[in-house]
């Protein structure tokens, strides 16, 4: 194991943990360390959150944190007073950072990525538990493929919440990925989908596809994101271009 230091003048990744898998590729650990000045019923009161998230350094992209992903997970965060007992969905989860937050501060969350891959399944598994949640008791990992409407889907609907980093990484998987969104919306009442985008091109675009399955987006304002913790926005969306939608059936 090897172990190396990055503070940072704001903690927000706070340390590093390489270790080597004696028979397959490093595996790094991330700390993520969430703070506020205020407690989540707004009153003074320090409180910090630290997720730690493994990633494997050889793996696909299903094992690596995202920048979308601490910027969906420090949105969760700062709302985190409006978290506890709300049903919680994760999509495409990979390394689940969003998700986990959302366990943490008192959701009840289903993590899920794609049936098809079960060795991603069995990641989100290992960061649960590298943040001591129980599998089946305090948090559910499911196979979820976008388009498919398997039996597992049907037993986690209703939600109050989608969750979903950096899922519109490819045009090719938008139309899937809408067709399961307006799925579980329809199916649960008062329920949105909140995910945060990074720009890839400008020719990109989910339009057509809200309009054909009768859903609206609203643009959230992040650019004061952690800002209440000292947190400079830059620090967790770098060079990106980070969009945090919101998704939801038209009324």
């Amino acid at each position: 194991m090897r172990y190396v230091s990055v503070f940072g003048e704001n903690n927000i990744l706070e340390c590093v943990f390489n270790v080597q898998m004696s028979d397959g590729p490093t595996e790094q650990l991330k700390k993520f360390v969430f703070t506020s000045k205020c407690n989540n019923r707004g009153e003074p009161q320090e409180e910090t959150l630290e997720i730690i998230i493994p990633e494997l350094l050889q793996g696909s992209y299903s094992f690596y944190t995202w920048p979308s992903a601490p910027v969906l997970a420090w949105f969760l965060w700062e709302k985190r007073a409006e978290l506890p007992g709300r049903r919680v969905l994760e999509i495409g989860s990979g390394t689940a950072l969003p998700g986990i937050v959302a366990a943490k501060c008192g959701a009840r969350v289903t993590l899920s990525d794609s049936a098809t891959l079960p060795k991603t399944l069995q990641h989100i598994k290992r960061s649960c538990h590298l943040n001591n949640l129980v599998v089946d008791r305090d948090i559910e990992v499911i196979g979820l493929t976008w388009g498919l409407f398997f039996d597992n889907l049907e037993s986690v609907i209703p939600v109050d919440l989608i969750l979903g980093s950096d899922c519109f990484y490819d045009p090719s998987v938008f139309e899937d990925l809408i067709v399961t969104v307006s799925f579980i919306l329809e199916n649960s009442i008062n329920a949105r989908f909140l995910c945060t985008y990074q720009e890839r091109s400008s020719d990109w675009s989910i339009e057509h596809l809200l309009v054909r399955w009768n859903l609206q987006c609203q643009i959230h304002n992040i650019s004061k994101l952690g800002a209440s913790a000292g947190i400079d926005l830059f620090e967790l969306t770098g060079d990106h271009t980070i969009l945090l939608l919101e998704i939801s059936r038209k009324t």
